[in-house]
């Protein structure tokens, strides 16, 4: 499956490697790419994804916010 999503708080190369490392290490994401200039993040992924703990995980690297596919901003 693909689906993009839009990762707030993104400025940097940093911040898109630490993004994608931390993304890649969660066995239901097959590809990702962020572009930190936009915030949008192209995902490929399996169906088995949580998309709550792949939000927990890249919040918590830090000033991030990550809108969730077919979810309002908080």
């Amino acid at each position: 499956m693909k689906t993009t999503l839009t990762i707030k708080g993104t400025h940097c190369a940093s911040c898109k490697a630490l993004i994608e490392e931390v993304a890649k290490e969660n066995s239901c994401v097959t590809d990702i790419s962020v572009d930190f200039n936009t915030g949008r993040t192209f995902l490929e992924h399996k169906d088995c994804l949580d998309w709550q703990t792949l939000k927990k995980e890249v919040e918590s690297l830090g000033d991030y916010h990550v809108e969730l596919p077919g979810k309002e901003a908080v």
